[in-house]
């Protein structure tokens, strides 16, 4: 974001100002103000979690690189704690014994937190969606804020993905976000299950109904013999 851009985005909409001076003043109030500057900072140093799960991590990794070079947005700390970064990339194919991580890794991170699903695999399954230990979705079990589509998508793509929650982070405001409201409790998300089957326990009750449903169409027969 260019800084006319920032200006326009800080400007009340509701104050005219000649057409020719929008890229160099911004009339505003101080609770716009204030959530500017400090979204400003935030949005400029988003410190991603380094690790890579398939063929996506080699183009987050060439992302990193002086060719295309993610410092120049404030990101050249990744960060191999949870505790320290901002934002999840999840790149690659997630499996069913993946995602385990993955979801503790989410819930270790500490609010305000983003999440970029990168490539088709962390998005859907991609090629694999019917394979017997592949996830279709990481958005199933953790909530995604940006995809970014591609098999595998370029560093390109992953920088135009990051600009988005560049984007999202800009807009929120102080006033309005969760974990700055009081006594908001952090609730961790729910510990996937492996079994037979990766179980969800979010879908506890829905899976509960769709037994009993087949538990009493196997008992109509049996009851009409």
């Amino acid at each position: 974001m260019t800084n006319g851009d920032f200006l326009r985005e800080l400007h009340d909409p509701d104050i005219p100002v000649p057409e020719g001076m929008t890229s160099a003043i911004a009339v505003t109030n101080l609770g716009k103000l204030l959530n500017a500057i400090y979204n400003w900072g935030r949005r400029n140093s988003i410190w991603p979690m380094s690790f890579g799960l398939a063929c996506c991590a080699i183009e987050m990794i060439a992302t990193a690189s002086s060719r295309f070079d993610q410092a120049r947005f404030g990101m050249e700390v990744l960060r191999a704690s949870p505790r320290q970064a901002d934002l999840m990339i999840v790149s690659g194919t997630v499996t069913k014994k993946m995602v385990v991580p993955i979801v503790r890794l989410y819930n270790q991170m500490s609010e305000p937190k983003y999440v970029l699903a990168m490539g088709a695999c962390a998005i859907g399954g991609g090629p694999f969606k019917e394979g017997y230990n592949v996830v279709s979705g990481i958005d199933k079990y953790v909530p995604v804020d940006v995809y970014v589509p591609g098999c595998p998508p370029t560093p390109e793509a992953l920088l135009y993905g990051v600009m988005q929650v560049h984007k999202k982070v800009f807009r929120q405001s102080v006033k309005t976000a969760p974990w700055y409201r009081k006594n908001q409790l952090n609730e961790s998300l729910p510990m996937p299950v492996l079994g037979p089957d990766l179980y969800n326990p979010k879908d506890r009750e829905a899976l509960k109904k769709l037994a009993e449903a087949a538990r009493e169409q196997q008992m109509q027969p049996a009851e009409q013999a």
